[in-house]
């Protein structure tokens, strides 16, 4: 896929999406943005195993990159009581974010984050690093390895690939084998604490996915002719074949900075 056709299919997954979201989540009810804004970027489950295992608590400084509308920042505050930094280079999404959970935000990418170094104690980074094009990875896992302070954890959510994927992929992502994975991870500074394979929603309580579901049914009615939500959906399915198919599966990864 070119540059442009990449920036395209993530502008409307990670930005015109967002402001969509937000209004849903203004008609359904505040209730509603949580599970709204974690869509794509884990479940309860997943996000608890990923605060407890980062030791997150109160006095915690917590840097959400690649945050999206926020849901999973806005989850771990609410849960374990920080106060994360979001950072999302989309615009529509941080602006959308920022309104839903009042959460500090700046809009700029993760390969050159506008924090101080050693500045955190934890760095989530959800459903982000197979939307980074592998040349470019390198780069954004030493940025990560910058601004955390010495030991600091980093919870990764990534969809991993077990071998040649079958088409048709999804346009704009570049899925890692787990191998690779680690490797990344060794040559930035981290050291691999514990991986775990996520259940995706299969955890997920009942409130949780019938909120989730809802502002998905109220955006399909209002955008399901509009082409791109068509193309939304269809980036959705294919994602959702390769899991189904177990060609693609998506991995918890609690890290430690080294060195």
């Amino acid at each position: 896929m070119s540059a442009p056709e990449q920036t395209a299919a993530q502008e409307i997954e990670f930005d015109l999406l967002a402001g969509w979201t937000e209004d849903a989540v203004r008609e359904l009810g505040p209730e509603y943005a949580i599970p709204a804004g974690c869509r794509g970027s884990g479940s309860p489950s997943d996000l608890a195993w990923l605060a407890e295992a980062l030791l997150i608590g109160p006095e915690t400084w917590v840097a959400d990159v690649g945050s999206g509308v926020g849901g999973p920042a806005a989850w771990l505050a609410d849960h374990f009581g920080p106060q994360p930094v979001c950072v999302e280079p989309m615009r529509g999404a941080a602006a959308a974010g920022r309104r839903l959970f009042g959460l500090p935000t700046v809009v700029a990418g993760a390969e050159a984050l506008p924090l101080t170094s050693g500045a955190v104690d934890a760095v989530e980074c959800l459903g982000v690093l197979c939307t980074i094009p592998r040349q470019q990875r390198p780069a954004v896992m030493r940025e990560l390895r910058r601004v955390l302070r010495p030991e600091g954890g980093l919870g990764l959510l990534v969809f991993v690939a077990s071998g040649p994927l079958p088409g048709p992929l999804p346009e704009g992502n570049d899925f890692p084998s787990e191998e690779a994975l680690t490797v990344l991870l060794l040559d930035a500074g981290f050291t691999v604490v514990q991986t775990m394979q996520s259940d995706g929603l299969g955890q997920a309580p009942v409130a949780w996915q019938e909120r989730a579901d809802a502002v998905d049914e109220l955006l399909a009615r209002r955008h399901g002719d509009d082409p791109r939500w068509q193309r939304a959906e269809e980036q959705t399915a294919r994602i959702s074949r390769l899991i189904g198919g177990g060609h693609v599966r998506p991995l918890l990864v609690n890290a430690r900075a080294t060195g």
